[in-house]
């Protein structure tokens, strides 16, 4: 018996059975691979990613992980890597928020090195990881689940499944629930090579490089070992490379006619050097069916451009665990999970729309000031309109997050503060429970808070914080409840009567109860 089945074990799985054992709930995580990734895959994590695992202590962890891109910023584009750069773009300064906005910043980190911390953390938390493992099914009516691992298939009783089986989206699809298409389906090629590109690199360092040899489209990335690279490119669905073919692919991307090229396993032991994709932009119809939930690529494909995926799969979780828990803990209604697809669906279409437009601006251009915004205010400034916010519906779901609303159902805004002598951000406080924020007169409100037992925090009292009031639109007297996912839920008025009916009304009418 467990209370959440988890059927996937890439990042956005981990995270989700990480998210939940922190919260007391049984989490029982199944994955056919017999264990983490052992390719890159995604290679850099936005800061809103980073701020939701240094909320729960794996920050520094993930950092002592970081790949060789972390000295890396640099993102070019060239007709061939021997040619003369159409442009560079430093992604490190264009992206990294300022220290105003977030405590941290972009995590350089390899998805299979993340994993490795995402599965030693959820363990050590309680959670209940069983690589080998496949679901075979489940059924809704009594949440009885069939598994198969290398020995024998047998049954698990799970309240809830969530569906993290990525792309292909077998259970999603098992289920008859289909996706809206953003854009086109494409198809690519990709392969590992080494070769010596000392002559042709010019002194130069980068993390990604878009050529238009031998098509546009075409990317070229550095790998872990010293003069080994990744080439992907668009190609047609059908067509099947060579080996010699991908050399004489790799020769015209570097712009060398003659250049030594050995293309090996993209894993040691691998049968294939050649891998296809198939990518395109699309989300699901529907997020929720019954006791199932789908997220990460199973519930969203988002292009490459952006690195939004990933991290807007790690979102998925962090929405989706605090109301699971929740729910099975029995201190909310069923419907609060109907709020995640409320939350996260809109999330994700926004997400597609922007990624699409960065594809064609860092294949032909630096793109504008206009775009880079975007960039920023889709990864720190996307805002939730649900039931599980109190307050009049936003005028916007994205807002820019240099200039936070601090409105119910925003993300609850970065401010340094002294605690105890210790330098912490307020997002340092989010760690999966609800929150309280107060005001240094607002001492009925954070009484009336923990009467509920919920924690409380009082500027002048409890920490000090010279931005705090204005960085979160209060009044000596008012007081902000967060959401144990860092989002706001409520603000109080500036008096009442009762302030802890009014927390408890509050809390019942986020928490659909």
């Amino acid at each position: 018996m467990t209370d959440v089945l988890i059927a996937g074990g890439g990042v956005t799985g981990l995270s989700a059975a990480l998210f939940l054992a922190r919260q007391g709930i049984r989490a029982t995580l199944v994955e056919r691979h017999p264990g983490t990734a052992m390719l890159p895959q995604a290679r850099a994590f936005n800061p809103r990613t980073m701020e939701i695992y240094r909320a729960y202590g794996l920050e520094p962890d993930i950092r002592a992980r970081a790949s060789i891109l972390a000295d890396l910023p640099e993102m070019i584009g060239a007709a061939t890597l021997a040619g003369e750069e159409r442009f560079r773009v430093d992604l490190g300064a264009r992206l990294r928020p300022a220290e105003t906005v977030s405590p941290t910043d972009w995590g350089m980190v390899d998805q299979d090195e993340l994993e490795q911390v995402l599965r030693a953390h959820a363990e050590e938390a309680g959670a209940d990881v069983r690589f080998g493992t496949e679901l075979v099914s489940y059924a809704q009516a009594d949440g009885r689940a069939v598994v198969r691992d290398a020995r024998d298939e047998y049954e698990i009783e799970a309240s809830y499944l969530i569906a993290a089986d990525g792309h292909r989206a077998g259970i999603r699809r098992g289920l008859g629930i289909g996706v809206d298409q953003v854009g086109e389906t494409s198809h690519g090629v990709y392969f590992v090579f080494d070769a010596d590109l000392t002559p042709v690199l010019r002194d130069r360092r980068f993390l990604l490089a878009y050529l238009d040899e031998p098509t546009v489209g075409t990317v070229l990335v550095p790998l872990r070992q010293a003069g080994r690279w990744m080439m992907g490119m668009p190609c047609p669905q059908a067509h099947d490379y060579t080996e010699q073919d991908c050399v004489e692919l790799a020769r015209a991307a570097i712009g060398v006619p003659d250049l030594d090229v050995r293309l090996v396993p993209p894993v040691p032991g691998w049968p294939h050097k050649i891998s296809h994709s198939t990518s395109g932009a699309w989300v699901a119809q529907r997020y929720r069916a019954g006791r199932v939930f789908f997220a990460g690529d199973a519930a969203h494909v988002v292009p490459p451009a952006g690195s939004y995926g990933a991290s807007t799969g790690i979102a998925d979780a962090h929405n989706l665990a605090w109301k699971l828990a929740a729910v099975v803990k029995g201190e909310a209604g069923d419907a609060l999970l109907d709020t995640y697809e409320d939350e996260r669906r809109p999330v994700a279409q926004s997400t597609l729309e922007t990624s699409l437009r960065l594809l064609h601006d860092r294949h032909h251009a630096d793109g504008d000031e206009a775009t880079r915004a975007e960039d920023l205010m889709l990864t720190l400034g996307y805002c939730y309109d649900s039931a599980a916010v109190l307050g009049a519906p936003p005028s916007a779901l994205v807002e820019d997050p240099r200039t936070p609303s601090a409105r119910p159902g925003s993300r609850a805004p970065h401010t340094w503060l002294t605690r105890d002598g210790i330098r912490l951000s307020t997002i340092d406080l989010f760690t999966g429970d609800f929150v309280l924020l107060a005001g240094p007169d607002a001492t009925p409100w954070t009484t009336g808070a923990r009467a509920l037992g919920l924690t409380a925090h009082q500027l002048d009292v409890d920490f000090t914080a010279p931005d705090f009031l204005k960085t979160y639109d209060l009044t000596p007297t008012t007081a902000t409840l967060i959401r144990p996912d860092g989002f706001i839920a409520w603000r109080t008025p500036p008096v009442s009567p009762d302030p802890e009916q009014d927390l408890r009304s509050a809390l019942q009418s986020i928490l659909s109860w």
